[in-house]
Order: structure tokens, then sequence, then C-alpha cells
């Protein structure tokens, strides 16, 4: 039975693709065995090692894990917060018709987009402890953020910007038609479109956001759940992969929740946006494509 996309495979196809997958089932096997021979060789899946983390005592979660992911949490929120109201900005900013605008956004777009954001990070580091009367204590936080804000910002706004040029011109073309002023068509016609069409950009990128606090906690001393593997692997005694193992358990529990919401609120919008079949009269039509208002349609009284 043959497909839109494709060609239902003949008799010689299906065999390969079977072949193709025993090799690979037998060669994922094949790695999963030399991962564990070679940990069971170097003692590191000794229960003594992994018992801080599953034998009932909870002083390694509320000592170090907990307060290290409080702080990841923190500096991920402050950065999401700031990072995607000022995306949104520069990337509309960018598609201005104005040189004055569009120049100095494109400007900072392109620069911090090409900085690394642990340059960034040590930058800020050295900017708050030379310049500013931040202490020593929170220093670590604010340049995280500060990291994470202007390179994440400047993603953001060419992913805004992108999602935007993506809409058929005849959105706008049809919004200006009817009266509309440049920045209601963005406000009301385009950006709500367009946010649909983003959100799987948007939210890899606020993944990315969360993974990058780390770099934080491996050269600033922000106590992130990566200092806190850190520690732990100290103080419990060489357990170095079982403190990184449950470390990163715990980034995937978290990127893949932001993922899973991203998700369920991508259906929940398109499934809002689909019509409902409704038929609209003639004065409920001019209402909502403005003609009353700009007189395009003749009075409402009229209509």
């Amino acid at each position: 039975m043959n497909s839109v996309l494709y060609d239902a495979q003949g008799p010689r196809a299906k065999r390969r693709n079977i072949l193709y997958t025993v090799l690979f089932i037998a060669a994922l096997a094949a790695l999963v065995w030399w991962v564990y021979a070679s940990l069971d060789e170097k003692n590191q899946l000794e229960w003594a090692l992994w018992k801080p983390y599953f034998g009932g005592d909870t002083e390694a979660y509320s000592a170090y894990i907990w307060p290290g992911l409080q702080n990841t949490l923190k500096a991920a929120a402050l950065a999401m917060i700031i990072a995607l109201p000022l995306g949104a900005v520069l990337g509309i900013a960018r598609l201005s018709d104005h040189v004055w605008v569009r120049g100095p956004a494109t400007v900072v777009v392109e620069f911090f987009r090409a900085i690394p954001v642990l340059v960034l990070m040590i930058f800020g580091n050295e900017l708050y402890s030379q310049y500013t009367d931040v202490s020593s204590d929170d220093r670590p936080l604010y340049a995280v953020v500060t990291g994470l804000v202007l390179y994440n910002a400047s993603v953001l706004a060419e992913i805004v910007r992108a999602g935007i040029l993506a809409l058929p011109k005849g959105q706008s073309e049809a919004a200006m038609a009817i009266g509309l002023r440049k920045n209601q068509v963005m406000r009301l016609i385009l950006l709500p479109q367009a946010v649909t069409a983003m959100l799987p950009a948007i939210v890899s990128q606020l993944v990315v956001i969360v993974k990058d606090t780390a770099l934080g906690g491996a050269v600033l001393t922000f106590p992130d759940l990566l200092a806190a593997a850190n520690t732990m692997s100290g103080y419990y005694g060489a357990n170095t992969i079982a403190s990184f193992t449950i470390v990163a358990l715990i980034f995937v529990i978290l990127n893949f929740s932001l993922t899973s919401f991203a998700s369920w609120l991508e259906g929940r919008l398109r499934r809002g946006k689909k019509s409902t079949g409704a038929v609209l009269g003639v004065q409920e039509a001019a209402e909502i494509g403005g003609t009353a208002a700009t007189g395009a349609g003749g009075t409402p009284g009229a209509l």
C-alpha cells in the first residue's frame, strides 16, 4: 500500500530494515554492557556510593540538592522574565521602518548573539566587581543572569523576527487595507499568530537558559546544581558518578517538564484559534474588520 509521502517497502527493503534494527539493538546492548562493566570495574556501582540518594537519608537533598536547585531556578526564572520581553522588543525593533530604530537593534542583536554566554558571564562578574557595590555573595547570581539575558534576548529577538516574517504578507496588507496602523497590525494581527508558530523555538531557548546556568556553577562559583554535585561528591567520598548522575536526572526532569508544558500550551492555543463555525452578521463582521471605526463600510447605522 502506497503512501502520499513514500512508496511502500518491498520485501528486500523490509529485510534490510529488520537487519539494521537488529544490528542497532546489538550495538546499543554492547555499549550499555561496556558502560556497566567499566563502572563496576572502578567500583562506582557499590551501594555505599548511591546510598545517600536512595537509602532514605534526606541530608543530600536538603543540604545540597535543594539549595542548588533553588539557585538554578532563581537564575533561570530571572533570565527568562527579562530576556523574553527584551527579545520581543529587539525583534520587533529590527522590523521597524525607521533606520534610527532598526540600526541600533540590529547592532545589539548581532553583537551579543556572536559572543559566547560564558564570556558574557565572566565580563558581567568583573563589571559588578569593579564598578558596583554588589556583594561578593550576590555577584555570581548577577553575573549569571546578565550573561543569560544578553545572549538569549538576542537569540529570542531573531526568533521573534523570523516568526513574524514567516507569516503571509497578505495578513498585514489586509489589516492596513481596513485602516489599521502599523503598530496595531503588529499588536493585533501579526504577534498573536506568530506566537503559536514561535512557541517551540522559544521553549527550546528557555531550555538552553536552564542548562546554561550550570556555567556559572563551573566558573563563577555560583551555588547551583552543578556546584552542589561537586560539593556532594567531595563530602560523601569520591562518588562523583553518582552525584552527577542525580544532578543530570534533575536537569532532564526540569527540561522535560518545561517542554511538556509548552507542548500542552501550544496545542491549547491552536485549538483556541480554530473556528467555531458560527456565522457572523454584517454588523459583527464590520466591527471585527474595523469598518465601523474607519468608515470604510459606511456608518454603523447604515449597516
